[in-house]
């Protein structure tokens, strides 16, 4: 079965658009207080198990918080992995519009790669294109392509929307990439085939479907967890109370529910309009 690992999206900025955000971080979402909360969550992350931790430039302060409790307790055993492409506009602010804007320009790769090392030094053992998209057109631009490679960094990339599957195959032509983070979760199921044939790590993202799918959070991360293909299945938690619930999934019977699975145009379109928070 794959390991539960833990996802810092929701963790290092005050707005991230999880269904139920903002009840979960409380009243207090200063700099210093979701630090604090970072840091507690990571520790109860570490003591029940953890060993995978994922950030990404654009999570607000998350690769700074990540790297400061790394310093502080040096981890025995610990996979980080963090993603560029994405750069934070929000400025710490809740209902900034937009909170990020998508660059895959080899500068923005360059630039980010540098804070990245500057947080996360050499902790850091994936780094990833942010969203990687058809749109994008990332995996054909020779010189990101090129840059990535002469970092000498272990590469991956992490898809989303309705062309997941067509973005994973062709990276996965690339050989230039280690592993892939991709979108699924009982709602949306479409990047299964293409996961399975990728011969990359798999690392799961959204397995509750941005809180859609919390109610039962045990239960759908138990299936993603089991599914033959995945290697790490992330948890979004930003509370020890929420983390604590989701790794009873290490411990749940995994029981599919076909009946939950939804047309991708419809999952993506419903995503797509969920609020910050």
């Amino acid at each position: 079965m794959a390991r539960l690992g833990l996802g810092t999206a929701a963790l290092g900025r005050p707005g991230y658009l999880n269904l139920g955000h903002g009840a979960e971080l409380g009243e207090d979402r200063s700099v210093a207080a979701l630090r604090a909360r970072t840091h507690e969550v990571l520790d109860f992350a570490y003591e029940a198990g953890i060993r995978d931790f994922d950030t990404a430039r654009s999570y607000g302060r998350g690769e700074e918080f990540l790297g400061e409790w790394l310093r502080s307790r040096s981890p025995e055993g610990v996979t980080i992995s963090s993603k560029w492409g994405y750069v934070y506009t929000a400025g710490w602010e809740v209902a900034a519009d937009p909170p990020e804007v998508k660059h895959h320009d080899v500068e923005t790769f360059k630039r980010q790669l540098e804070e990245t090392r500057a947080n996360l030094g050499d902790w850091l053992d994936l780094y990833q294109i942010h969203s990687a998209t058809r749109e994008s057109g990332v995996l054909t631009n020779d010189a990101v392509l090129s840059a990535m490679v002469e970092s000498g960094v272990p590469l991956g990339l992490s898809v989303s929307g309705t062309s997941q599957a067509e973005t994973i195959d062709a990276a996965a032509k690339l050989g230039i990439f280690t592993a892939v983070q991709a979108t699924w979760n009982l709602h949306e199921r479409a990047a299964g085939d293409a996961l399975a044939r990728s011969g990359l790590k798999v690392i799961v993202k959204e397995g509750l479907a941005n809180g859609r799918l919390a109610a039962r959070d045990a239960q759908a991360l138990a299936v993603a967890l089991a599914q033959p293909w995945a290697d790490v299945v992330l948890s979004g938690a930003a509370s020890i109370e929420v983390l604590r619930s989701n790794l009873r999934a290490l411990e749940t019977e995994p029981v599919d529910e076909p009946g939950l699975a939804e047309d991708s145009d419809a999952y993506w379109a419903l995503r797509s309009s969920l609020a910050w928070n």
